[in-house]
């Protein structure tokens, strides 16, 4: 096991996760490696070069904004989102940036940030160049990174070097943790979390889930609360806003308000990321409120809920998480938005049947009703955009996760598919699927969509 829950649930900033946290992340740790080599101090211009995906969908992702920031030393999870626009304006309008937050070097975007966006780099479809030079032009380092979905990133040529714990319960698929289950009788949460102390300490690890549902609560919130309309040029309207006003002031009859809260929670939480808020990437941006809305689903409907069943919603939803990280992918530009949407949904669905006490078998079986039916969704949002069809899905994925965990609550015997089963399948199709669907805004409603 590689992945820690803490990596899997990570706070960060809109509007995406692999476009915009992860090349935030690989500007810092390029600047770190200046710093590491000795050149720093010689520094005085960066050329930054964007293939494949971000290239294609970079400036609707905000790429160009992350870059600027990370390399001024800003981080996805400390950063001021209302800092974020002054800070790029002043960047643009000197043609200057201070690199790691010290050092003053020329910036002009149009000669130091280039879109490549007919070439791809060999090691994923979301790749990054970037290539420091002195005073007199001569080059030197060079480093190319990959954000890899979720935030997470890799240099090329680099292994992956971090010290991992030896765990207690290691388990590498879905059936190696349910017999790990059977053999210890715990449930998958008990289990996941004894692992997490051995990356985190039990303290910590707390205190990290603490910090994330609480920035969940604090986005729905702020989702919930403002009105107007997104940045980027479409000119969607904030519908989340409005839709709980209505819920508050006249409710429903026809017994599905719980539902239509669930709508307002989910959409809450990508206009926020759409608008580059704070979110927690869960397990990325352009899925981030199917958790969370789920989350506020059990809190708010469902009789006798408690802090120590979001507890261990969030614990088994992460293991399910890693389980797609290591076996899989959770990149949109790389297996399509099964990688996003149907992830946060399949996680969410075995959280919420743990969190309402079912059996590990029955948290299985959600999860894998979760991704069974999301697989083959594509990854076409309009104008390059996390907004449509992102903002929607996430609602609909959120119900999506409900239903699968009443479903799977409802059984008791065996089912004939296996999450390892959909997993590998959610991975074959993904690489199977046409480059155009997988977040380049090529193809699909990107094309057949005029934009406003």
């Amino acid at each position: 096991m590689k992945t820690s829950l803490s990596e899997i649930f990570k706070v960060g900033i809109g509007p995406s996760s692999s476009h915009t946290v992860g090349p935030m992340r690989a500007a810092g740790a390029f600047v770190a490696h200046l710093r590491q080599t000795g050149g720093f101090d010689q520094v005085s211009r960066v050329l930054v070069e964007l293939y494949g995906s971000l290239a294609l969908t970079g400036l609707g992702h905000a790429t160009d904004r992350a870059i600027l920031l990370g390399l001024s030393g800003a981080e996805p999870d400390q950063v001021d989102p209302d800092s974020i626009e002054p800070t790029v304006r002043s960047i643009r309008g000197d043609e200057q940036l201070t690199l790691g937050g010290t050092r003053v070097i020329s910036f002009l975007e149009s000669r130091d940030l280039l879109f490549h966006k007919k070439e791809a780099l060999p090691g994923h479809s979301n790749g990054m160049r970037f290539t420091a030079f002195d005073e007199a032009g001569a080059e030197l380092a060079q480093q190319v990174y990959y954000s890899v979905g979720g935030g997470f990133i890799r240099r090329e040529g680099e292994a992956d070097s971090r010290s991992v714990p030896d765990v207690p319960y290691p388990f590498g698929s879905a059936d190696e943790l349910l017999r790990l289950g059977e053999e210890h009788r715990l449930p998958i949460w008990k289990m996941a979390f004894e692992n997490e102390k051995c990356w985190h300490g039990e303290a910590a690890t707390r205190a990290h889930l603490n910090r994330v549902w609480e920035v969940m609560k604090q986005c729905v919130l702020r989702g919930l609360a403002t009105e107007g309309i997104l940045p980027g040029g479409l000119k969607v309207r904030r519908r989340a806003a409005r839709l709980a006003r209505k819920l508050s002031e006249h409710g429903r009859s026809d017994g599905l308000i719980a539902l239509d809260w669930v709508n307002a929670f989910a959409m809450a939480v990508n206009e926020e990321n759409a608008a580059g808020g704070r979110v927690v990437t869960a397990p990325t941006n352009g899925a981030a409120g199917i958790i969370p809305a789920v989350a506020h689903y059990y809190m708010r409907f469902v009789p006798g809920a408690s802090e120590e069943g979001i507890f261990q919603y969030f614990v088994t939803a992460g293991a399910i998480g890693i389980l797609y990280k290591e076996n899989a992918s959770i990149s949109g530009a790389e297996v399509g938005c099964q990688g996003e949407v149907g992830v946060a949904c399949s996680m969410a669905a075995g959280g919420l049947t743990a969190a309402l006490g079912g059996s590990n078998q029955q948290v299985e079986y959600a999860a894998e009703i979760g991704m069974e039916h999301n697989l083959g969704m594509t990854c076409d949002p309009i104008g390059g955009l996390v907004q449509i069809p992102c903002i929607e899905r996430n609602a609909m994925g959120a119900v999506k996760a409900i239903n699968a965990s009443r479903i799977a609550l409802s059984e008791t015997g065996r089912h004939q598919v296996s999450l390892d089963q959909v997993i590998r399948t959610m991975y074959q199709t993904g690489l199977d699927m046409q480059s155009k669907y997988k977040e380049t805004s090529l193809a699909g409603l990107a094309v057949n969509v005029i934009e406003c």
